[in-house]
């Protein structure tokens, strides 16, 4: 099948590399992230996927999403917490359901990059609520749960 003919099929095949990746924003992170091959489906569908990757000691800020989101890792090691509970290690390999509603973050370790993707529903066309920056204390303090 040629790429013309991906084009007409019912099914829409995004090559990899296709899409531009963007520098994670200062407003929604913090340390260097980059974004990569974002996909957001075309209507009805409310489902958005990237591939997000965080230098050492880089993170999301405390956010939520009103209908959850799911995170794989696929390289690297990384810190996820949701507020009150535990800093949780993540590996390759490792698949997070982010509550509906919960506040919680996640990224790299202070030593290590990390790298995984994230798929989200948006509700009324919005899938994140972003809030404050994680704090350096609250990144590093611990302890870390490991199983």
């Amino acid at each position: 099948m040629s790429d013309s003919d991906l084009a007409s099929a019912d099914m829409q095949v995004h090559r990899a590399g296709s899409s531009q990746a963007i520098v994670g924003p200062a407003e929604w992170f913090t340390g260097r992230v980059r974004i990569d091959r974002i996909f957001n489906a075309p209507a009805p569908a409310r489902v958005g996927v990237a591939v997000v990757n965080f230098e050492p000691g880089a993170r999301t800020n405390w956010h939520t999403h009103p209908l959850g989101q799911v995170l794989l890792v696929t390289d690297g090691v990384g810190w996820t917490q949701c507020e009150g509970g535990p800093k949780t290690e993540i590996r390759p390999g490792d698949l997070i359901w982010c509550n509906c509603g919960r506040r919680h973050w996640h990224g790299a370790t202070d030593s290590s990059a990390m790298q995984h993707i994230a798929i989200n529903e948006s509700l009324d066309g919005k899938p994140v609520d972003w809030l404050a920056p994680v704090t350096d204390a609250e990144f590093l303090a611990g302890p870390v749960k490991k199983d």
